[in-house]
This record gives structure tokens, C-alpha cells and sequence, in this order.
């Protein structure tokens, strides 16, 4: 089977630009981004991210929110501060070298098992398993696994198949092969007639391909709603930077868990000891994330008079501001046309 893949992955693999190299912080850059996002999705953000920060060294000294602009739409923010502080870990624990082994990268901010595993097996050829959702979707047909793939104890078994499988063959080639073939042949919907290891595979044996892998997860997001105000002075408008939290290091505009855009103006002038008023209604604004969805009620407020932290729309493109603020800063210029 190994070989199987391993011929079939030199034949077949998608061309990446982060395949081009052998640097183990070019593949832990690429990796980091390709947490939760899509491959065609990262690759400008990679390929720019690459010509701004090309070595540890020069990540090491960034500032944090020119990391963040780089980032910015890309989601999932706090991968990029992991970077920022990780890149510091390598210049100050390891002497500006990325780390060797496998438990030292593992010690890296943001760094799991499977990020982990694709790095050490990908730069260094460590016999090492890099289980993501495509892993764990083949290794339950191939196996004929039954068990719930989302479960700790179901991964923790497919982990242990897949090291034993990788022993004494090119890990580098192996584990990419199964990323390219989840990706590409044993999907959710398998094209099992052209599947390289059809053959040893118990699901396709037993026609168990369209039901197997059972992959039950208890995921629930909760509804967040805001009165969000875009508020202006002059044409310039008031942004706040989050210091924690969900969007920290981000721009966005203020907005309030409240009922009423009256009820915004009272907590605004209690918190910032400044005066506004209501313009108008622009419209709801809905942005999900992993876990939660924010429902967004934007009003256009006025500063009576003038306050820190106001941004010109120049200004504003220049810093790095969530996605869900986006959103919301576009609605409010298309309503204002």
C-alpha cells in the first residue's frame, strides 16, 4: 500500500509553492495558514507573506500589526500572532535555527501534532503521522473503522495505525500522499475506481465507502447580537485595536451587546465621556466564526466633538482590521452612495 501511494503521489501531486522547498519555516509558514482555510485561499497570502518575511530572522523582528495586515482576511488571527511570538521562541531558545526534532517544533506557539508531524516528516523526512481530517477520513475506510472519527480515542487509534504504516518509507512523500488523495480521490464523495490502494482498502471491500467514515460532531454556535456603530467625525471614523479576545490585535468599529441605539449612545458616553447622535440605520451585518455568529445592527452615529482613534478611509486601509468590520464598514459605503 505504501508504495501504492507513494508512486501514485509522484504522479499525481498538486503543484504548490510551498512543495518548491525543503525549508522547514517556509512549509511551518504554509502549514500555519493552511489551519482551517483552503488551499487556494493561502496561496497569495503565502507567496506574499513570503516576499515580505522570507527567514525566521526577519518575521523575528516584525512588528505585529504590519504580521496582521499581511494576514488580514485570511481569518483565524490569533495563527499570526502564534507566528510572531514562535519566530521570537526560535530566535531566543534556538539560536535563530528552526528546531530539529519533533517534540522541540511541537514546543512552537500553535503547533500541534499534525502541523508537527507535516513539518518534520515534509523538511526533514522524520518518520513522523501528519493526521488531518483527510487522514482520518482514508484511514477509517482503509481500516473498515466504525467508531466515530471525531472522538479523541478513534484518533488516537488512527494515529497509532498510520506511525506503524509510515515505518521505513519516505514519510515526506507518504504523508503528502494521503493529503493529496483525500483531497483529490477519497473524498467525501470517493472516486474509489480510481483510488492507487483500492485494493487493500476494507470499505471498498465491503461497499462501506459511502457511509464510512462516521464522523458525528456535537458543535454548537451561539448567537452574539450587536448594536455596532460606525461613527464619524469630519470623514474620519473611530476604530478601536482589541487588546484580547477573539479579534485581538484587530481594528474594528465599537459596538455593544444592547437592545437599542440609544442604549449604545448612554454605554458610549459612559465609557469614552463623549457625546453622539444618531444618523441613521444602515443595515444588519451577520459574520460567522467556528463557534459563534455575530449579528451585527449597524446605526451611523456623530461625534459631537473630537476624540482619539479617528481614521481616515486612507488610513483605515492600512491597518489591519477584522473581516466581520469589513463587512461592516462596506455596507455603510454602499448605503452612503
Amino acid at each position: 500500500m505504501q508504495n501504492e501511494l507513494i508512486l501514485w503521489y509522484q504522479e499525481n501531486k498538486r503543484d504548490f509553492p510551498w512543495r518548491h522547498t525543503n525549508d522547514p519555516y517556509k512549509i511551518w509558514i504554509s502549514e500555519i495558514m493552511l489551519q482551517q482555510t483552503t488551499t487556494e485561499a493561502v496561496i497569495p497570502y503565502y507567496l506574499r507573506f513570503m516576499d515580505t518575511y522570507d527567514n525566521v530572522q526577519s518575521l523575528a523582528q516584525a512588528q505585529e500589526e504590519d504580521v496582521y495586515k499581511l494576514w488580514e482576511g485570511l481569518g483565524y488571527y490569533r495563527r499570526a500572532k502564534y507566528l510572531c511570538i514562535s519566530a521570537k521562541m526560535i530566535e531566543d531558545d534556538f539560536h535563530g535555527e528552526f528546531p530539529k526534532n519533533y517534540e522541540e517544533v511541537l514546543k512552537l506557539k500553535g503547533v500541534g501534532t499534525y502541523t508537527a508531524g507535516a513539518i518534520c516528516s515534509i523538511a526533514y523526512g522524520i518518520e513522523v503521522p501528519a493526521i488531518d481530517g483527510n487522514v482520518l477520513r482514508i484511514m477509517a475506510r482503509y481500516y473498515g473503522l466504525k467508531d466515530n472519527i471525531a472522538l479523541n480515542t478513534t484518533q488516537k487509534q488512527i494515529y497509532t495505525l498510520t506511525a506503524h504504516l509510515i515505518k521505513g518509507y519516505n514519510a515526506s512523500m507518504f504523508n503528502q500522499g494521503l493529503m493529496d488523495l483525500g483531497a483529490m480521490v477519497c473524498t467525501q464523495r470517493p472516486k474509489c475506481h480510481i483510488c492507487p490502494i483500492n485494493k487493500h482498502c476494507l470499505a471498498y471491500q465491503q461497499n462501506l465507502q459511502n457511509i464510512l467514515p462516521i464522523n458525528i460532531k456535537n458543535i454548537k454556535k451561539t448567537n452574539h447580537y450587536y448594536i455596532t456603530g460606525i461613527i464619524t467625525y469630519n470623514q474620519q471614523y473611530l476604530l478601536i485595536k482589541n487588546t484580547s479576545g477573539l479579534l485581538e490585535n484587530l481594528y474594528g468599529f465599537i459596538q455593544y451587546e444592547c437592545e437599542s441605539p440609544y442604549t449604545f449612545m448612554e454605554l458610549f458616553e459612559q465609557e469614552y465621556h463623549h457625546s453622539l447622535s444618531l444618523i441613521s440605520y444602515v443595515k444588519e451585518v451577520k459574520h460567522t466564526f467556528t463557534h459563534r455568529k455575530w449579528i451585527m445592527h449597524v446605526y451611523h452615529f456623530v461625534l459631537n466633538n473630537p476624540i482619539d482613534h479617528l481614521y481616515t478611509l486612507e488610513d483605515i486601509y492600512q491597518i489591519p482590521m477584522s473581516t466581520a468590520h469589513q463587512k461592516v464598514l462596506k455596507a455603510y459605503l454602499k448605503a452612503d452612495d
